[in-house]
Parts: structure tokens; sequence; C-alpha cells
């Protein structure tokens, strides 16, 4: 064995080896170690208190990349002395979880001692899969933990969730991620500690801001901002903004097309439409441009925003839509970001009336409730051969032939009494407001 060799040896007898990326090595051990998450695992929570105690039971946990899943599996695994196994479910599948079953039972027969397994990614699972593990979870063969970005209940089948406990991770806070530089900054067996490393106030903010909330990518950009920076003639490291700014360059668009990210940041977007904050909108439509969303789907529900939350308050609304979708078809991206900006702000500074909207739910309640009542006869097609005899369009009075070219007469099924168009005070619809009560009022004074 080299020196080398013997290092490397050593370095692992020890836990750590620094030929280890920092965020590996930086991996708290302890719960108090353990950056973020005080909502549960903050002194007194439910999760801290089972973990002490040794009475955790299955667990799932669901957020972000970056905020200490697996990591909370590992402390898990070692606080209550239960052997760690791991899967990804991206690779493994029922032949991998018969194996760590089998060694499971193995385990607790020989030595008495407890498995936890954790699933990376449990979303990816199937069905069959997830069933595979249902038995054992029951009986205590295991205990699983599995680790999600998506919603469980969306992804998990709820057999399983019915079995384990559910818990939310949150991207960590500004305070949570300068909390874990200033360890790094200390630590001489994992971290920095033996280095002379001065992080300037500008550095440290770039660095926290750009993280968003991810321990890991924050960590990653300043090792490489170490392991970049030449030392000065005192041996020191100084990582000004410059350098700091050079280790993230561009950061990873956190947005999966097909999961969570995509339906907040698609419903971010209607409602800042809805809320008539342009500003907002142009924000989350540029996020979803940027991220690669595909332009017909953001125009999709322009479409739809235009009709249930303009509405009547400015018809045109729709029409600005139809036309932005048809710009993106025609020309596709990148130009096609700027007719959708267009009807973005157009929408977003529009008046709104969810009038037709909330009329057309009324309407089909009304009509799953009541049925489907007979159409009046004098409503009924009377141009077929033998519909006149049969009283079709028989007393049924033209509207054109009144001023106004309005008559009151009976346009409902016998028995259906109906209030479901209420325009609104605003925009456009005012004035269809003031015309339907006009018309209305002076048939009745007539």
């Amino acid at each position: 064995m080299d020196l080398f060799s013997y290092a490397h040896e050593e370095e692992k007898e020890r836990g750590v080896s620094h030929r280890q990326p920092l965020a590996d090595r930086m991996r708290p051990r302890t719960l108090d170690e353990f950056a973020g998450q005080a909502h549960i695992l903050g002194e007194g929570k439910l999760l801290r208190r089972a973990i002490e105690a040794d009475q955790v039971s299955s667990l799932i946990f669901y957020g972000p990349p970056g905020t200490g899943k697996t990591t909370l599996a590992r402390i898990i695994a070692r606080t209550t002395k239960t052997d760690f196994t791991d899967l990804n479910a991206v690779t493994a599948g029922v032949a991998d979880i018969r194996r760590v079953v089998e060694e499971a039972k193995q385990r607790r027969d020989m030595y008495n001692q407890g498995t936890t397994l954790f699933v990376d990614e449990i979303h990816r699972f199937n069905k069959g899969q997830q069933d595979a593990l249902l038995p054992y979870v029951e009986d205590g063969t295991i205990r699983l933990i599995g680790a999600t970005t998506e919603n469980p209940f969306f992804e998990v089948n709820a057999a399983l969730l019915s079995r384990s406990q559910l818990f939310g991770l949150q991207a960590l806070t500004e305070e949570d991620l300068s909390d874990v530089i200033d360890r790094v900054l200390v630590d001489q067996e994992r971290g920095y500690g033996e280095l002379s490393i001065q992080l300037d106030s500008d550095a440290r903010e770039h660095l926290i801001h750009y993280a968003e909330g991810d321990s890991r990518r924050l960590l990653n950009a300043l090792e490489l901002a170490v392991a970049t920076t030449p030392r000065d003639k005192d041996g020191g490291i100084r990582i000004t903004l410059d350098v700091a700014v050079d280790s993230i360059q561009r950061r990873a668009v956190r947005y999966d097309k097909t999961g969570d990210n995509h339906y907040d940041t698609i419903s971010a977007y209607i409602k800042s439409i809805r809320g008539s904050d342009p500003d907002a909108a142009l924000y989350w439509l540029a996020r979803m441009i940027d991220a690669g969303e595909d332009p017909r789907f953001i125009a999709r529900r322009l479409v739809i925003a235009a009709s249930e939350d303009v509405g009547n308050g400015d018809p045109r609304a729709l029409q600005v839509a139809i036309s932005a979708f048809q710009a993106v078809e025609l020309v596709g991206m990148p130009e096609g970001r700027i007719p959708l900006a267009q009807a973005t702000t157009y929408l977003a500074s529009a008046p709104k009336s969810n009038a037709s909207y909330t009329a057309i739910n009324d309407a089909l309640r009304t009509v799953r409730q009541s049925g489907h009542g007979s159409v009046p006869l004098h409503l009924r097609d009377s141009h077929y051969k033998g519909a006149e005899k049969l009283g079709y369009g028989k007393d049924y009075v033209y509207p054109h032939d009144y001023p106004n070219a309005y008559v009151s007469q009976q346009y409902l099924p016998d028995g259906v009494r109906a209030d479901f168009y209420k325009p609104k005070e605003i925009g456009y619809e005012r004035h269809m407001k003031q015309y339907l009560q006009t018309i209305r009022s002076n048939t009745k004074n007539t």
C-alpha cells in the first residue's frame, strides 16, 4: 500500500474523504447539525420527539431538491440504530425490493436489528413496485422512508400513504444557508476550517440568493469558488463577488414540465393575471419560457383566462388571446414570446368579470339537479314536415318585431326558474347590464 492509498483508507475510517464533494462531506450527521426544517424538527416538534424516542414509523418526505430529505433519512437510521439501505426508484425494480426485504428479515432474526429502507424518488415506483413494499411495511420488516419532489397525494398510491406519515420539507431560508456557510468555514475536519478563507459579504449574499433554498447548490458553488481561487502571498483565499458570480454562472432551472413546479408556476401565472398584476404575470411567463415550457400550453391557458377571468368585462380579451395562440403557432419561438407577452399584459390589465364562468356552472348545476325538461312547444323547430300539426312553433313571438328586439316570453322548460347570468358593474359588462335592465323594465311597463 502506497502513501496515498494509506491516507485514503485512513480518511475512510474517519468517515470523511476530501476526495468527496464538499456537499457530501458536510452532510449533517445529527439533528443538531441539520439546517432548517424547524417546523418539523424544532425542539418539541412531533418528528424530532419520535426520532429521539426511537418511535419512528414509515415516513414520506416531500419537498424541493437540496432540503435534506436523504440526509434526514440517514440521521434517523443512525439515531435509531437501524441498518440503512437505500434504493433509487429510477433504477430499482421488484427484484431489488425482494432482496432488501430478505436481508432485512435475516438481520432481524439473527441480530434483532431493524432496517430503514430509503427510497429516493419514490414517485417513480409504479403501482406494482409500491404494492410490493406494503406487506413488509405493515409487519415492520422494514421502516420505509420515501423521498419525492412531487406531490405525494398524486404520485404515491393510497395504500402506501395510509401506512406512512407525511412531512413536507421547505426550501432553506437565507438565514439557514448562511448558517451552512458558517459551518463549512469553521469545520476543520470536513469543511474549510484549516484554510484561511475570506468570503466578502456581497459574495456571500450572491451565493445565498442564487442557491434558491438549495444547500447542495450552495455548497457546490462555494467549493468551486475555493478550488479555483489562487492563494495570496500569505496563503489566504479571498472570495469576491466576481468569483462568486463565476462559480454559479447561469443556474439550472428548477422546473419539471410534468411535475408540481409545472402546475404551481402556471397557477401563479393565471392568478397574477386574475389579480390584475401584469408585472407578476410577466415574471411567471418569463420563468416558463426560460424553462422551455410548451408555448402552446401557455397560450391555451390564456384563452381560458380570457373567458373565465376577463369575460365580458372586456370581450376583446378573448380575441387577443386567440390571436396570440395563432401567432405562436405561426411564428414559433423565440419570437412567440412577444405575442404571449402582449396577451398577458392585455388580460392582466383588462377589467375582470367571471360572471359568464359562474353562470355556466350554475346552469350546469341546475340541469343536473332538475333533469332535462322538455323544450316548450313554441320554441321547437317548426320547419320540418308535420311540425305544424304537432303545434311546434305555435305562439312563438319574434323579438325583432318589437322595440329593442325584445319581448318577454317563456324560454325555459316548465317549472325551471333561473337567474344564472349576473353582469357586473365593470368594463363593457356594465353596458350589457344596463341594456338588459332597460329592455326588461320597458317591457314590464308596457
